[in-house]
């Protein structure tokens, strides 16, 4: 199930490989639409350019496979040649005869035995096409994640604009408040001033988070690959929603699912057949060549044909055989260094997103409690300055609290879905 969709996904990209130029990026998405993460990252991965350049990638290595293919099928020449030759003469201005001579012909030559070599080099080129398959998912991988964080961004700076619109309303109506206590003699100026410079402070940093909300938007729309997409919504998924998650569990995923290191799995299992190969260099080959053809001074020409086999055998050269195969252990021991590190990173990822995981799961509970406290200290504010026995610096301090109470609790839902997302990707899930 899972090659067929990815397949599926590969076919999709090749296709779009013909025809980006037919869509305009604005169209993908309408001006004013609601967008959910699942179509973000379906849009991304039709139109971001590093899907799209690790599609050719994949479209070339497929190609070298049947450019080594190619050794297993003979070879097929057609050929004509004219002559006009001078024979005979002196420096003198006597001329020598002077004749024309014709040839034409098809030849065939067939490599009939090479050692398997050609099986080899084929092998190499198929591993390749893995691999380069593999960096096409890993490509997706990294674009989804790119996506996921982006989205998650913009949902945690809309969230805080509407935790500071919803501040600048409470100091708005403190500020009223003040005025009126102010105003029958209850209150002193100092609490309508202070009033003023709280909200003209909360005004300013709703101005703040209305422009890193519109930045989050752009980034958005540049993980998707429409830098120029027209203004847009996303819905809200940024609620706390259990992920369960084991080491074990993930470990093993990642071990069967990451896309680098089935990759470079595939490098390295090229790099050991390309030692074999190498070591072919000491072996003869045996090919067999046949040809037809007509040839003559005059028309009609004279018809012949051909027939043969050559065993060439490798006695001396140079000793390149030797250092090929030298170079090929090497790049060999280069390529397993880097499986390992690249098996070494993916547990190292797997263990900090758990980890920022359940620290993240730990402090929304935290934050979910700080939040209700904060409300309800900024309720007894108010009605403490209501009834006249409380100062103005309780309720900014309470309207400050509340704020930053919802500030946390936001950005501790925002880590923890950046650590899912942060998870998926190191254990090779789309």
């Amino acid at each position: 199930m899972k090659k067929n969709i990815v397949h599926f996904l590969l076919s999709a990209f090749l296709v779009v490989l013909f025809v980006p130029a037919a869509v305009h990026p604005e169209e993908s998405i309408r001006p004013g639409e609601t967008l959910d993460l699942k179509r973000c990252i379906a849009i991304a991965l039709e139109r971001h350019p590093s899907i799209l350049g690790a599609a050719g990638g994949l479209k070339a290595s497929e190609s070298r496979v049947g450019q080594a293919r190619a050794g297993y099928y003979p070879q097929v020449n057609a050929s004509a040649d004219y002559d006009r030759n001078s024979v005979g003469g002196t420096m003198s201005r006597t001329a020598g005869t002077v004749y024309d001579s014709y040839a034409t012909g098809v030849s065939v030559n067939q490599t009939l035995f090479d050692f398997f070599k050609t099986s080899t080099q084929v092998k190499i080129q198929r591993l390749g096409a893995d691999s380069s398959r593999a960096d096409l998912e890993q490509a997706m991988s990294q674009i989804a994640y790119d996506v996921k964080k982006a989205y998650y961004g913009l949902l945690q700076a809309r969230r805080l604009r509407d935790a500071n619109a919803e501040a600048v309303g409470s100091y708005r109506q403190h500020l009223a408040q003040a005025k009126k206590f102010f105003e029958v003699g209850l209150k002193p100026k100092f609490d309508v001033t202070k009033a003023e410079v709280d909200l003209s402070n909360a005004r300013l940093n709703l101005l703040k988070a209305e422009n890193a909300m519109n930045l989050a938007r752009l980034t958005l729309g540049n993980a998707m690959g429409l830098p120029g997409a027209p203004t847009f919504e996303i819905r809200d998924s940024l609620a706390f929603q259990p992920y369960p998650a084991s080491l074990d569990e993930a470990r093993k995923k990642g071990e069967e699912r990451r896309p680098d290191l089935r990759s470079v799995r595939s490098k390295r299992e090229a790099a050991e057949s390309s030692v074999d190969l190498a070591k072919k260099g000491y072996f003869p080959v045996l090919t067999g060549s046949a040809g037809y053809g007509w040839s003559g001074e005059d028309f009609p020409l004279e018809r012949g044909w051909n027939v043969g086999a050559t065993l060439s055998v490798p006695l001396f050269s140079g000793l390149s055989t030797k250092y090929q195969t030298d170079e090929a252990r090497a790049n060999l021991e280069v390529l397993k260094a880097n499986e390992d590190l690249v098996r070494q990173t993916v547990q190292l990822e797997i263990q900090q997103a758990l980890l920022n995981l359940q620290e993240a799961r730990d402090r929304i509970a935290v934050a979910e409690l700080e939040v209700r406290q904060a409300a309800e200290n900024l309720e007894l504010a108010r009605g403490r300055y209501g009834a006249g026995v409380g100062s103005p610096m309780e309720v900014t301090d309470a309207l400050l609290a509340d704020i930053n109470a919802k500030t946390a609790h936001t950005a501790a839902l925002y880590d923890y879905r950046l650590a899912q997302a942060s998870l998926e990707k190191a254990t090779g899930e789309k």
